[in-house]
């Protein structure tokens, strides 16, 4: 809470409030791809539904209280999960992250093409302002970065509840292993369905966020395929099946372009290099690209592992004997 003593506007909209939506949005992706082991590449997809739809309610409903807006994108985000989440039913593995890449291009074109989207809007992008909730004008930098914040203590509160119940344990039953699942009465129906509903709906109120108080306007292309794979990356860097591995990997995907904007033409100054735009752009796919080689093969559980053998040392040191 003493963030916002601290850092100036720049921080609040380049860092401080994408981290806060991107934690929510790869919260509801780890829930479904490490907790419950479904591999999704229509995470993008989920995000325009809750951003699209929640515009669609916020526009069309006189009065519409903006709260309320979001979670129905949300609810709407969790009918499109639970269809596209049919087929793993079936499939798994890669045939299912085709089947979820079909959502992402099903939705691009949707957005893209039906004008009712939109508002028939002859832009093809829309906007919001005026935000509001009970009075609070949330406006100012600080009043969208609590406002987000609020949104995603409850969703962390809740979610880290809900993977220690028993649908929770269900979820990583049918991670381990399916068959055996269904063997001792796991219903793998309602577990993986379940799961699709959970992190769509997380997903959608995420999408809302970003468009609503991160962008305030917004065309399809801010919910490409591109925004499926940042959000995978995420939950592979920061840790599958971790809670806390969210918050980890949203912070690492946000800062790290920034770090790099300034370090290499840094870098660059003192050995007399000039670095172009385009290749920190590069070094930043390759060092993406590179980590989550390694974290596949050495840890899997990343950097939240990292994080707790880091803290079980600290509470040795500097007696490990």
């Amino acid at each position: 809470m003493g963030v916002p003593l601290l850092v100036d506007e720049y921080m609040f909209r380049a860092i401080l409030i994408p981290f806060l939506i991107l934690s929510l949005a790869a919260l509801g992706v780890n829930i479904l791809v490490g907790y419950c082991g479904q591999i999704s590449l229509g995470s993008g997809a989920f995000m325009a539904v809750g951003a699209y739809m929640a515009y669609n309610s916020y526009v069309r409903m006189e009065g519409m209280p903006l709260i309320v807006a979001l979670l129905a994108g949300g609810f709407f985000a969790t009918v499109v999960g639970i269809f596209f989440g049919i087929p793993s039913l079936r499939v798994k593995g890669l045939y299912l992250a085709v089947a979820t890449l079909a959502a992402q291009f099903f939705c691009d074109w949707a957005f893209l093409r039906v004008g009712w989207f939109t508002n028939n809007n002859a832009s093809g992008s829309v906007s919001v302002s005026n935000l509001n909730v009970l009075g609070w004008t949330i406006d100012s930098p600080l009043d969208k970065y609590l406002f987000c914040l609020a949104f995603l203590v409850v969703f962390g509160l809740l979610a880290k509840n809900l993977v220690r119940s028993a649908i929770g344990r269900e979820w990583m039953a049918i991670r381990d292993m399916d068959v055996a699942a269904a063997v001792i009465g796991i219903r793998p129906v309602y577990a993986k369905l379940s799961a699709f509903a959970v992190s769509s709906f997380i997903i959608g109120v995420a999408g809302g966020l970003w468009g609503f108080v991160h962008l305030g306007s917004w065309e399809p292309a801010a919910f490409s395929i591109d925004r499926s794979f940042q959000l995978l990356f995420m939950v592979i860097i920061g840790g599958m099946g971790s809670i806390m591995g969210s918050f980890f990997g949203a912070a690492f995907i946000v800062i790290l372009p920034i770090f790099l904007n300034q370090f290499l033409p840094w870098m660059g100054g003192l050995v007399g290099v000039t670095i172009s735009t385009a290749l920190v752009s590069h070094t930043e796919f390759m060092i993406f690209g590179a980590l989550i080689v390694w974290f596949l093969i050495v840890e899997p559980h990343g950097l939240a592992k990292l994080w707790s053998i880091a803290k079980q040392k600290l509470r040795l040191w500097p007696f490990p004997h």
